[in-house]
This record gives structure tokens, sequence and C-alpha cells, in this order.
């Protein structure tokens, strides 16, 4: 169902968000977030329910939004704080 699919953007406004901060998202799910659109953590902290369930079925890695928390952690770094995750990431 497309409708619940996230909004996305054209292009990141200003720099992209570095999505590897987040705990379960790798080089090549952070690509395919880009080609959704999706370059900031502000939106994966906007995600719905419905959002998060279509993103999961599209990244054909059921439960893993919900297992690794991704919006409590795109919360966290949008805010500009550090997830146990990030702190250990080397920053870009």
């Amino acid at each position: 169902d497309d409708a619940a699919k996230p909004v996305g953007l054209k292009a990141a406004e200003g720099d992209p968000d570095d999505l590897q901060a987040i705990s379960g998202v790798g080089p090549k799910i952070e690509k395919l977030l880009h080609g959704l659109g999706v370059f900031h953590y502000r939106q994966i902290a906007g995600w719905t329910a419905e959002n998060v369930d279509w993103v999961d079925g599209y990244l054909k890695f059921r439960g893993r939004i919900q297992r690794e928390d991704w919006i409590t952690q795109a919360k966290t770094l949008a805010d500009g704080g550090e997830t146990e995750f990030s702190k250990g990431r080397k920053k870009k």
C-alpha cells in the first residue's frame, strides 16, 4: 500500500544525516533509504506505525525497525543527542 509509504525528499536539505549512526542501518540500507528520499533523522523520527510497516516490507527485514528501535534513536539523534550505538561509531 503506497499510501503508507513515508513522504520522501527529492534531495537532502543541506548535508544528509549519517543514517548509519542508527543501529541496524548499514551502508546498503542507508542507500535504500536515500532512494526512498529519506536523508534525515527527523524524517525517521516522524514515521507512523503504517510508515514503519511499509518500510519494513520494502527493506525485506521484517521487524528490524522495531527491534532496533529506529524511531527512538532517530529522535535522540535529531535532537542533537547520542545513543549508545552512535557513541561507539566513528564520526564522518
